[in-house]
């Protein structure tokens, strides 16, 4: 006789479960609303006291609270660029009831025209998440470069259509000698 599954591990495992995939939309949102300047959406994910530590191989920064966060979306992925992050291979691990950590694997794909930058690189993504209402939210995020190539650009593709060129925050191109 088969014996009978234990009903309240199978409820806690289905639990864990559907908090994982939960976890997974909240970072695809992010990344989501990032390249196309939803900002409205993108504050959505984020508790109020998010942490951001950026190691770029060159470069590094911090930044504290939600607006601090927004503002530098706002900024560094404005109406002059064209961003493509993708995220992939999420380790999530579900520590307790309200409480998660993961690993994402960073791919993305920057075109700079203020800057006449086009950079790609990868990296990864470490996160501690937080259940706040019944709805996960990134309470603090850090990203690793593992490589990064930064190459002038010295004449502007022909970008068809750009949704950030549409929803961005509007820039001033920096004056330089180059047509575009």
């Amino acid at each position: 006789m088969t014996p009978l599954p234990d009903l309240a591990e199978l409820a806690r495992k289905i639990a864990r479960l559907e908090d994982i995939e939960a976890i997974k939309r909240v970072k695809y949102q992010y990344f989501r609303c990032f390249d196309t300047a939803n900002l409205a959406e993108l504050a959505e994910v984020f508790t109020d006291d998010v942490t951001l530590s950026v190691t770029g191989g060159v470069y590094r920064f911090e930044l504290h609270g939600k607006e601090a966060y927004l503002a530098m979306a706002r900024d560094g992925a404005h109406a002059e660029m064209v961003t493509q992050h993708n995220g992939h291979h999420p380790e999530i691990d579900v520590l307790g009831e309200s409480e998660a950590t993961g690993i994402w694997y960073l791919h993305d794909f920057v075109l700079e025209f203020r800057r006449k930058q086009q950079i790609t690189g990868t990296a990864f993504y470490r996160d501690r998440y937080v259940k706040l209402g019944g709805r996960w939210k990134i309470q603090h995020t850090e990203f690793e470069r593992i490589y990064e190539i930064s190459e002038p650009i010295e004449r502007r593709p022909n970008v068809t259509f750009s949704a950030l060129a549409t929803r961005g925050h509007q820039v001033h191109i920096i004056s330089t000698d180059m047509p575009f």
